[in-house]
């Protein structure tokens, strides 16, 4: 029977299971039997309609069928079909010259000697790489492999756009910063990492969220950019700019044991929007921060970015453009897909409808924090207010969102848990009459949870804005953060 293959975001619908076999004649028979033994998955799979979701794409074998029509696309005892969905991380400092240099230093070549002594490379490949400009969405757990292997390689100027200071918990995998690095800004901490790394390098910091106001002129100096985010906002945003500006998009993603990557916006090329036209809906895909990430992870996906990177720049090798690379780490394999441009994109499509920059927070459905939309969603309650009612003896509910194992690790006094994934279901379980405090992590599923249970009727529900974190940090220190 034809075996599929359950992607790591959906294996906690799927009884956590790997892989499962399903007897079945086409895709469309196949995905149908497969969401009825699941229940839980059938709308990570499909929509209330009944559609195939555009997040999400479907191979057999290694061919792409998202273009035939499911229903009657053929599967065979021997195929392999494999789910793939989406997963989801100032001013510049003053800029030298944009002239090419003329020839290498001696301290370059004795620098670069390896290099050059690839026919690939050589000298006129090292003068690529050192008139190359390279801008790095993030400076996390996938841009500190990119740009300690990009600076080392010898690639001239790099742009770093980040807002974000270290923090414990970044250690584990962001390994440009240090334990010295506490507190600082990323973009200082990789700066100096960097150019300690090789002086040569020119690296401008551009301390900022990237959005639509500031994007074309951010990338616009830079040869090709690599994403390293962490959103599916600045994912769309990232791609729809490289698109506009004909820059290439390196892409990679990570997710617990599992890494993806690719090339988009390359010309002739896909571009992110033909693997995935629609983000999921919030909170149906958590973030590494949400579902954690084996440490060495991004550092073999950011490789393969920074490999790619520099293939691009010298002109060599075979890119990986049309072609989605899959890892896995438990299993220690790679896949790859091909990837087609879809000329009903969008955006690079043949014609397209996206000729500017759009409000990507509103295209993902997200709400940014801080805003009047989040503002009015409902009343929220912070840590000093929440240690003040349980002094008080106040009645209400303190419930707890996180997963089992996260629950292990710390809990406010008297909460009790419902993960996140669990609460549409046992809604009876929760008095609709009694006031509810919902928390989490950092605030961020509390508050998508939070909405759900007003939406669903409870007439008191408050989100505790930033979480056990926020419990850590100012009412009960011994409270481990993670």
């Amino acid at each position: 029977m034809p075996k599929v293959l359950i992607p790591t975001p959906l294996r906690p619908y799927a009884g956590n299971q790997e892989s499962v076999v399903v007897e079945a004649g086409t895709v469309g028979e196949l995905l149908e039997q497969l969401a009825n033994r699941h229940e839980e998955l059938r709308k990570h799979l499909f929509t209330p309609e009944g559609r195939l979701r555009s997040f999400v794409n479907v191979y057999v074998n290694d061919e792409d069928i998202r273009h035939l029509d499911r229903e009657k696309t053929a599967v065979r005892p021997e195929d392999t079909i494999s789910i793939v969905p989406s997963i989801a991380g100032g001013a510049p400092i003053a800029a030298g010259t944009d002239a090419p240099p003329e020839a290498l230093s001696q301290e370059e070549i004795l620098r670069y000697s390896r290099h050059l002594l690839i026919p690939e490379v050589g000298a006129e490949g090292q003068l690529k790489l050192k008139r190359a400009k390279v801008l790095l969405v993030g400076a996390g757990g996938l841009g500190s492999p990119v740009g300690l292997y990009l600076a080392a390689a010898g690639v001239g100027r790099m742009g770093i756009v980040d807002f974000d200071v270290v923090d414990a918990s970044n250690l584990q995998r962001q390994v440009i910063h240090g334990t010295s690095d506490l507190g600082r800004k990323k973009l200082d901490s990789a700066a100096e990492t960097l150019r300690d790394i090789n002086p040569h390098v020119q690296v401008d910091r551009f301390e900022t969220a990237l959005t639509s106001e500031n994007a074309l002129q951010i990338l616009r100096d830079y040869d090709l950019v690599v994403d390293g985010t962490d959103n599916f906002p600045t994912r769309y945003l990232v791609n729809d700019a490289c698109v506009l500006l004909r820059k290439p998009n390196v892409y990679g993603s990570i997710f617990r044991f599992e890494g993806q990557a690719t090339v988009f916006a390359y010309p002739g090329g896909p571009c992110y929007r033909c693997l995935y036209p629609e983000p999921p809906p919030p909170g149906l895909v958590p973030s590494c921060a949400e579902g954690g990430v084996l440490g060495v992870l991004p550092g073999l996906v950011g490789l393969i970015q920074a490999t790619e990177t520099v293939k691009l720049i010298l002109g060599v090798g075979q890119p990986l453009v049309g072609r989605l690379l899959l890892y896995d780490a438990l299993g220690m394999h790679f896949r790859e897909l091909k990837i087609r441009r879809d000329a009903e994109c969008p955006v690079c499509g043949e014609r397209p409808t996206i000729r500017e920059l759009i409000d990507y927070h509103q295209f993902c459905g997200v709400t940014p924090a801080g805003s009047a939309a989040e503002e009015a969603a409902g009343p929220d309650i912070d840590v000093l207010q929440l240690k003040a009612k349980l002094d008080r003896g106040e009645r209400f509910l303190l419930l707890d969102v996180r997963e089992p194992h996260e629950h292990q690790l710390c809990r406010l006094p008297g909460s009790v848990l419902i993960p996140m994934r669990e609460v549409p279901k046992r809604l009876e379980e929760l008095d609709r009459n009694q006031e509810i405090v919902v928390y989490c992590r950092s605030g961020a599923r509390s508050a998508k949870i939070a909405q759900l249970l007003r939406a669903s009727g409870f007439p008191v529900v408050r989100n505790l804005t930033g979480g056990i974190l926020a419990w850590s940090d100012k009412v009960d220190p011994s409270v481990p953060k993670y």
